[in-house]
């Protein structure tokens, strides 16, 4: 995900693993298809920031589904396009159509031949008529271009930025046009919707058949992202221009770093309100400024924000001491030189000049021939291990920060290294520091399907709540798998993003909630096609009360910053489950109104409102009907306990979109299940809901209430409900704040 990158002193760019930069930005376009595939191996208006969301170069993904080949989406109709290219028009947000960060597009001139055929339209039929993207590369029409019935569109948006300039970019520095030049697009594209390739790997790890999840969908890449970062004007421009060009979801990993601007003042919440008024669903990354709280970005209730979780794939490189001990590590180094066989002298970085590794700060004659304990933090991890190199060590052992626990991150190493975690970290340290002769060796053990180490888990550097404009509104909604995920890569662009790396690959190994979003994504981009006429309200709620909490050994999904049980402030609701989104037996809807309807309710101005509708026309408020955020018509539950308020009730409506039960009923019968957070009784009135050909929507009031006296200010408790008809579970996660200090909205 792309970061503001002078926030936080923990975020680095990709080379990291873990704190990427922004990836280009992708339509896609799904045909209806009820089998779900993950991968093996998402005019600037006066009160808009004037400065730039700096990011690093992004693109936006955008995903698009519809029922056939001839018609549009049946949950809205195709929007009209603009008059022309430079004028504003009436979409989305009603700004100057949005680019996102231009998509990592595999160049006919640089990629190999595994990344294009990811983009290969296998047999594909021509896209809709109502499709009117292009291929915008200059001086290169699109009948040579790579284009073709899969990647259906290739723009980019840079007026913003060069106006900021205020001269033209510089095209010896970047190449003004949709292609990618970083990889982020490439990656986080193929991720959400490319097709399936055979014999992928990298570098001989992970290898198998790469595919996207939705492997039918169409792709169209809008490149909003250059070398100083993303600016607003430019984002606008994108997400109306993939809204007028007919697509059905928009896959953003791209954010503000640090908390999450007003709503009014979010660019990407803006351009979501619009595409999801015009029934396009918009899948935006959570952030990588975990495991601190409060950090999740692109929180607007009208997106799935989507955190990062680990899968049951690793790549194991173990550190044996001297003494005989051993810490399990990971590592993607795959050079020629290799110290799996031999103890070498180890060192520890913080006696031999620099204790983070930071490059040319090696003392070569303490390190030369040694393999190096290096601290991870203030620049890239990949880089340590170059700044070790440099030095003369034969190798690097990357330690944990305390923050970021025993999380393990695979990097492509231009050393022999591996990463272990803060408590392993700890224990090398101690053992250098205590021996005359420290010795060490690293076993890499190649790829690794673990059918013992629990999973998912969450990432330690995935974003989390609570909600910083909105706590009543509980973010993420979900997570997905975000740590060592494979997909394609640029090559224009080395695997680590150094300039000291002279490799190029196919595809590539990295980590960020950029890789968790289009995984949803992916997911939206299926459920569109299966359902065409779901709202994007719909579709979330789908994703949402699917999630599972457990992971593969039956316990609650873990958070590997602590160590501990995951909360709703960390998973959402869980982890994201495709097969049983397809049918989630009931959602919960929400529209245009209900969203004004919230923005009514955390206090905004008619002036402020009119940000998001582009409409003149004065909201009455006071006719809404929401007199608390927490009201708004949302798949999961957050509420807030203040020294006056210890009792909340909350109206939902639910659709049955499960159908009845087989044998000729007429009728179906959900009964609640309450799981109540400790401290807090919780009622529902009604207990059970019938539908019937009649009644498809049917409502119920819940009651929470604090039973646990005084609280101290920012305490919190996690409970959940579900309504289940003994087929389906719809289940919703309770999060308790006990006295939380109120945080503005505006």
């Amino acid at each position: 995900m792309c970061y503001h990158p002078f926030v936080h002193p923990h975020l680095h760019r990709r080379s990291t693993g873990t704190h990427l930069p922004c990836a280009p930005s992708l339509p896609i376009f799904a045909y209806p298809e009820l089998k779900f595939s993950t991968p093996t191996t998402a005019s600037p208006m006066a009160s808009l920031p004037a400065s730039p969301i700096l990011r690093p170069p992004s693109y936006a993904v955008f995903l698009m589904s519809y029922p056939s080949s001839t018609t549009g989406p049946a949950s809205c109709t195709p929007p009209t396009p603009p008059p022309s290219s430079a004028s504003p028009h009436p979409l989305a947000s009603g700004l100057s159509p949005i680019m996102l960060p231009p998509l990592s597009l595999p160049s006919w001139t640089l990629a190999s031949s595994l990344t294009q055929a990811l983009f290969v339209d296998h047999d594909l039929p021509s896209p809709p008529s109502f499709y009117r993207s292009s291929c915008a590369f200059l001086n290169v029409s699109s009948d040579s271009g790579p284009c073709n019935n899969k990647l259906v569109g290739a723009k980019f948006f840079y007026k913003g930025y060069e106006a900021a300039l205020g001269h033209p970019i510089d095209e010896t520095i970047e190449s003004k046009s949709p292609l990618d030049t970083e990889g982020h697009g490439t990656h986080t594209s193929s991720t959400a919707a490319g097709a399936a390739v055979p014999g992928a790997s990298f570098l001989g790890y992970a290898p198998g058949v790469a595919r996207g999840i939705a492997t039918k969908a169409r792709i169209a890449a809008y490149k909003i992202c250059w070398a100083p970062g993303c600016f607003d004007s430019d984002i606008l421009a994108a997400m109306d221009a993939a809204v007028a060009d007919g697509a059905n979801v928009i896959s953003l990993s791209v954010g503000s770093s640090g908390y999450s601007p007003a709503y009014y003042r979010d660019s990407i919440a803006i351009g979501a309100f619009g595409a999801a008024r015009h029934g396009v669903v918009v899948s935006c990354s959570a952030g990588n400024s975990g495991p601190y709280a409060y950090t999740a970005v692109n929180i607007a209730p009208w997106i799935i924000t989507v955190g990062a979780s680990t899968i049951d794939r690793e790549f194991p490189a173990d550190v044996i001491l001297g003494d005989g001990r051993v810490f399990k590590g990971v590592s993607l180094y795959s050079g020629e030189d290799n110290i799996s066989a031999t103890e070498l002298s180890l060192v520890y970085a913080g006696s031999c000049g620099s204790r983070l590794c930071l490059v040319g700060l090696l003392d070569p004659a303490k390190v030369a021939g040694k393999i190096v304990l290096c601290e991870r933090g203030a620049n890239a991890r990949v880089e340590k291990g170059s700044a070790v190199k440099l030095a003369g060590g034969a190798g690097m052992i990357l330690a944990n920060s305390e923050e970021f626990g025993d999380e393990l991150i695979a990097d492509s190493h231009l050393v022999p290294a591996t990463m272990v975690g803060a408590s392993s970290g700890v224990q090398i340290r101690t053992y250098i520091l205590s021996s005359s002769s420290p010795t060490a060796s690293i076993v890499f053990r190649g790829t690794v399907i673990s059918g013992e180490t629990p999973a998912p888990k969450v990432a330690a550097f995935s974003s989390r709540g609570p909600n910083y404009r909105t706590p009543e509104i509980l973010k993420p909604d979900v997570i997905a798998p975000g740590v060592n995920i494979l997909a394609a890569w640029t090559d224009s662009a080395s695997p680590t993003d150094l300039d000291i790396d002279p490799r190029r690959v196919p595809f590539n190994i990295i980590s960020g909630t950029s890789m968790s979003c289009p995984h949803v994504s992916g997911i939206a981009a299926l459920l569109r096609g299966a359902h065409p006429d779901w709202s994007p309200a719909a579709i979330k709620s789908a994703i949402v009360t699917t999630a599972y909490n457990l992971d593969t050994t039956g316990e609650i999904i873990e958070d590997l910053s602590t160590g501990n049980p995951s909360t709703p402030f960390v998973r959402g609701a869980g982890h994201v489950d495709p097969n049983k989104a397809l049918n989630p037996g009931l959602v919960y809807d929400a529209g245009f109104d209900d969203y004004i309807a919230f923005l009514c309710s955390i206090g905004y101005s008619n002036q402020q409102i009119a940000v998001f509708t582009r409409e003149p026309t004065f909201v009455d408020c006071s006719s809404k009907g929401l007199s608390n955020p927490g009201e708004l018509n949302y798949p999961s539950f957050a509420v807030v306990f203040y020294e006056t308020r210890n009792v909340v009730t909350y109206k939902r409506t639910v659709k049955n979109v499960g159908g009845f039960v087989s044998g000729g009923s007429s009728s179906v019968k959900y009964k609640v299940e309450i799981s109540s957070p400790p401290g807090v009784k919780v009622t529902v009135r009604p207990t059970e809901l019938v539908f019937d050909p009649v009644n498809h929507s049917l409502s119920y009031e819940i009651t929470f209430a604090s039973t646990a006296g005084s609280k101290a200010a920012g305490t919190h408790q996690f409970g959940s409900i579900s309504w289940t008809d003994g087929v389906h579970e719809v289940r919703s996660p309770v999060a308790i704040t006990w006295r939380y200090s109120l945080v503005s909205s505006m």
